[in-house]
C-alpha cells in the first residue's frame, strides 16, 4: 500500500485536500467517491518513501533527537491506550513532516507485508541506533513494547540532558576566553593604531606595556593575511589528523590524562555502559549480545579496548564485577554494587542503580565546575582587558601632565 494525496470537491462545493493510504490510484478514487466527493486530482504523496529528487534531498532537514523522542513517546502512549501498532503508526503519520514522516510510512508498509517493527527500524541505522532497535526487538518478543518505548524515552531524555550539561560546563569557559581574544584583537587592530601617532608625537618615553601593545598591533596589521592562513592550515591539519586512527587514539589518550576531562570521560563511560547494559538485560536481551552492543557505543577508544577485553573474559568465564574491576574504569563502589547484583540475581537493577548514582555525580560536578570557573574567567577577563586599557591610559595621562 502507498500514501496518496488528493484534491476533491465536497458536497457543498468546497475544495478540500488530504491523504489516503490505498493499494492504487483507482482505489483512492473509489474511496473519495464513496464519501460523496468529486475527485480533482490524485497522486503519490511527495514524501512517500523518501525517494525525492537529489536536489531536494540535499536541503532536507535531518531528524532531530527531539523529533525521535516525540515519536517514541507518542507511540508508547498510543500502545498503552490499547491502539494496535499498525493503527498507531498510521495516526502518527500526520503528526510529522519530512524525513521522519517518510520513514514512518515505510515502516508501516513493511509491517503490513509481515515484517516486524524492529526490522523496519533497522533500515535506518543513522536515525535509530543499535540500542533502540534491539530494545524494540526485545519488546516485541516479550509483548511489552509500550513499556520498552517508555524506557527508551527516559533513556534518550536523560542522556541528552546530561550531555548538554557536561558540554555546557566545558564550553562556557572557552566561549568566554574567545570573547576576551576578540576584544583584545579588536583593540589592537582598530584602537591602538589610531593612538600610535599621538603617543609617538609627544616625544616622551612610553611605558613598556604600551610599547609592547604597539609592536603587537603593528605585527597583526602587517601580517594578518599570513596569520589567518596559518590558522586555517593548523585547523585543517588538526581536523584531518584527528580523524585518522592514530590521531583519534592519541586524542582519546590525552583526554584520559587531563584531570577534569578525564573525570567526565571515565564517568560518562560508566554511566553509558551501566544504563545501556541494564536496560538491555532488563528487556530480556542475553548477556553476550548485550555486551557486544554496549561496547560499540563507548566513544573513547582506550576505554572501549579495556571494556572489549573485559567483555571477552565475561562471556567465557562470567564474573562480571571482577573483570570490570580489572579495567580500572569503574570506581570501587560501583564494583561492589555490581558484585552484589551479580550474586543476588539482580544485575540489571544494580546496573541501572550505578548509572543513576554516577549520572547524579556528573551533574553535580558539572554544576560545581561551572560555578568555580565563572569567577576565574571573570578575573582573567578583567586582568587582560585591564592590562590593555592601562597601557592606553598611561601615556594619555602623561600627555595631559605634560600639557
Amino acid at each position: 500500500m502507498a500514501l496518496y494525496s488528493y484534491q476533491a470537491y465536497a458536497k457543498d462545493g468546497k475544495k478540500i485536500s488530504g491523504t489516503l493510504d490505498a493499494q492504487s490510484q483507482d482505489a483512492v478514487l473509489q474511496q473519495i467517491s464513496k464519501q460523496g466527493m468529486y475527485p480533482i486530482s490524485v497522486q503519490l504523496a511527495k514524501d512517500q518513501s523518501g525517494e525525492q529528487p537529489w536536489y531536494k534531498r540535499i536541503f532536507q532537514k535531518g531528524i532531530t533527537l527531539k523529533e525521535k523522542i516525540l515519536f517514541t513517546k507518542q507511540l508508547s502512549v498510543l500502545l498503552k491506550s490499547g491502539v494496535p501498532l499498525l493503527q498507531a503508526l498510521e495516526l502518527l503519520i500526520e503528526q510529522f513532516e519530512g524525513k521522519l514522516k517518510s520513514i514512518i510510512i515505510a515502516i508501516k508498509d513493511g509491517i503490513k507485508e509481515g515484517k516486524s517493527f524492529a526490522d523496519g527500524l533497522s533500515k535506518y541505522p543513522k536515525v535509530f541506533d543499535t540500542i533502540y532497535i534491539q530494545l524494540v526487538r526485545a519488546g516485541e518478543a516479550s509483548g511489552k513494547l509500550e513499556m520498552i518505548l517508555e524506557r527508551l524515552v527516559e533513556y534518550m531524555e536523560r542522556r541528552a540532558a546530561l550531555t548538554k550539561k557536561v558540554k555546557g560546563a566545558l564550553t562556557s569557559p572557552l566561549i568566554q576566553l574567545g570573547i576576551v581574544v576578540l576584544v583584545v584583537v579588536g583593540l589592537l587592530t582598530f584602537v591602538i593604531p589610531t593612538l600610535t601617532q599621538t603617543f609617538t608625537s609627544s616625544g616622551k618615553a612610553l611605558p613598556a606595556t604600551t610599547r609592547f601593545l604597539m609592536a603587537l598591533s603593528d605585527f597583526i596589521r602587517t601580517n594578518y593575511l599570513a596569520i589567518i592562513g596559518f590558522l586555517i592550515v593548523v585547523a585543517t591539519a588538526y581536523t584531518y589528523w584527528s580523524k585518522t586512527p592514530n590521531g583519534a587514539r592519541t586524542l582519546d589518550t590525552i583526554k584520559l590524562k587531563i584531570p577534569v576531562i578525564s573525570f567526565f570521560t571515565r564517568m560518562g563511560a560508566v554511566v553509558q555502559f551501566s544504563r545501556t547494559l541494564g536496560m538491555l538485560l532488563e528487556s530480556g536481551v542475553n548477556l553476550s549480545e548485550a555486551l557486544d552492543i554496549v561496547v560499540k557505543i563507548i566513544d573513547n577508544r582506550i576505554l572501549k579496548d579495556a571494556l572489549s577485553k573485559a567483555r571477552d573474559n565475561i562471556i567465557k568465564q562470567g564474573k562480571i564485577a571482577e573483570y570490570l574491576r580489572q579495567t580500572g574504569i569503574f570506581p570501587p563502589i560501583a564494583i561492589y554494587l555490581l558484585k552484589t547484583g551479580e550474586e543476588s540475581g539482580q544485575l540489571d537493577f544494580m546496573l541501572l542503580t550505578v548509572a543513576k548514582n554516577y549520572e547524579t555525580d556528573l551533574s553535580e560536578y558539572s554544576d560545581g565546575l561551572a560555578a568555580s570557573l565563572e569567577p576565574i574567567m571573570l578575573i582573567v577577563m578583567a586582568v587582560v582587558v585591564g592590562f590593555v586599557v592601562l597601557s592606553i591610559v598611561q601615556p594619555m595621562m602623561q600627555m595631559t601632565q605634560l600639557g
